[in-house]
């Protein structure tokens, strides 16, 4: 099974599929522009590959033909730093990279990829995307083919997707595409792509086009909230807020402004979309509701989350550890620390590791830490999220210097980390301490 072509057999060729850069392209036309990208892609012997473009229609046609060639996408972020973004592509054995007009690079594969390729494509892979570290480290989370149509459905029994609806979107392509993009476009909706980030251009796009679901982050809910034009959006009917918590304030804000409230969602890449809160978003903005239909939820122990339904991932990359080696029973570990009330609807109270969420984009301590400790002047570091009202949690830094009388300048860590590390995982702030509180093993505490 392919879900391209699975997407492409069921789809109304004359039914608008994208509006976005003063264009119209309806599903016929992007079946034949995705052809077309598809049999160049083909060339290419790499069974993973790797797709490089920022948001777009070209982003959507290029990650079509990737999948319906039978090649694996693996998306690269635009904001990943030049090591970053090697990481991704050794750890996941991508042979050869598109960019955003089409052009592929082959890429050397190295001998020793961590995983057994053979199993590796026996799972009728589609799609690797490294994970945002629900168990602690990123990984390369693979899913196929036939577990990404189960998600997609499944998640679509509470969003309700249908050919009426047209998705305004504002997400990066490169962290959310499955159980998005391709959910819209299997049943038959409408996106509109809008790349600027002002809330202004985003509310005219939307209400130019007749949008119907919102799908951001808070941050971009805040904005919108505070837009200054006071236009209404009498055609929004569901806006869908995932990625990060959402805080209070902001869902306030946004139903005072739109007449609508906010749901809070729950995505994880290993899972899909299990929780969303379509019962009572306006009594309890900041829950994450109740299980899907085709989903269930446990808090277990110390009041970890755990879940299981339709559309798991395959496998872990690297190291490799295919599905039933990580699922408990069927069940995922989210690591997040959740109470459930006597509704049933979940509140999300934490996270048992420390993944820090920075206006939608995750990244860890450990990382930033090791690249501190690179510089020379530095002996340890911890890296900390720290409340931030607009982006919900920034990284800042705690150094202890290796020799307090010659500590590290400020401004040469910031430097070395922006050399390093996506922009989002630079600390704002880096202070010198003598020490920073350790664990009986001697591991840094959080």
């Amino acid at each position: 099974m392919n879900i391209v072509e699975r997407i492409f057999r069921d789809a109304d060729r004359k039914a608008i599929a994208l509006i976005g850069e003063g264009q119209e392209v309806t599903y016929g036309r992007l079946i034949e522009m995705t052809d077309a990208a598809a049999q160049r892609i083909a060339t290419s012997r790499a069974m993973r590959v790797g797709l490089d473009c920022p948001n777009g229609i070209a982003h959507v046609v290029l990650a079509l033909a990737i999948v319906r060639t039978g090649k694996c996408l693996v998306p690269i972020a635009g904001e990943l730093s030049a090591r970053e973004r090697e990481r991704v592509v050794r750890e996941t054995g991508v042979g050869a990279i598109v960019d955003g007009n089409g052009e592929i690079r082959e890429v050397p594969v190295a001998p020793d990829l961590g995983f057994d390729q053979a199993a590796l494509a026996a799972l009728n892979p589609a799609f690797i995307r490294f994970s945002s570290g629900t168990t602690g480290t990123s990984k390369g989370v693979v899913l196929s083919h036939e577990s990404l149509l189960a998600r997609v459905t499944a998640a679509n029994r509470g969003l309700g997707i249908g050919p009426a609806d047209r998705i305004v979107w504002i997400l990066p392509m490169a962290h959310h595409f499955a159980v998005s993009i391709m959910l819209y476009l299997l049943h038959g909706a409408t996106t509109i792509i809008e790349n600027s980030h002002l809330a202004e251009d985003v509310l005219t796009a939307a209400t130019r086009h007749g949008g119907t679901v919102l799908y951001g982050a808070p941050f971009h809910h805040a904005l919108l909230a505070s837009e200054g034009s006071g236009r209404a959006w009498p055609t929004l009917r569901l806006a869908v807020s995932t990625a990060a918590a959402l805080p209070p304030g902001t869902a306030e804000v946004f139903a005072q402004r739109f007449g609508l409230p906010l749901c809070q969602g729950l995505g994880i890449i290993e899972v899909g979309l299990p929780l969303l809160n379509l019962q009572r978003p306006r009594e309890k903005p900041t829950s994450v509701g109740c299980p899907l239909p085709d989903y269930r939820a446990e808090v277990r122990g110390e009041g970890e989350l755990f879940l299981r339904g339709p559309g798991m991932f395959d496998a872990y990359l690297h190291p490799w550890r295919p599905r039933v080696e990580v699922l408990e029973q069927g069940w995922f570990r989210t690591g997040d620390l959740a109470r459930i009330d006597e509704d049933g609807d979940i509140h999300l109270l934490g996270r048992s590791h420390s993944v820090i969420n920075v206006a939608g984009l995750k990244c860890f301590p450990e990382e930033i830490e090791a690249i501190l400790c690179e510089v020379p002047e530095v002996k340890r570091a911890r890296v900390t999220g720290k409340p931030n009202p607009r982006f919900g949690a920034v990284p800042v830094a705690e150094i202890v210097p290796r020799d307090p009388a010659n500590p590290p300048k400020i401004s040469a860590l910031a430097s070395y980390c922006r050399g390093a590390l996506a922009r989002y995982k630079v600390p704002v702030e880096f202070k010198l301490v003598e020490s920073v509180p350790l664990t009986p093993s001697g591991k840094i505490q959080r």
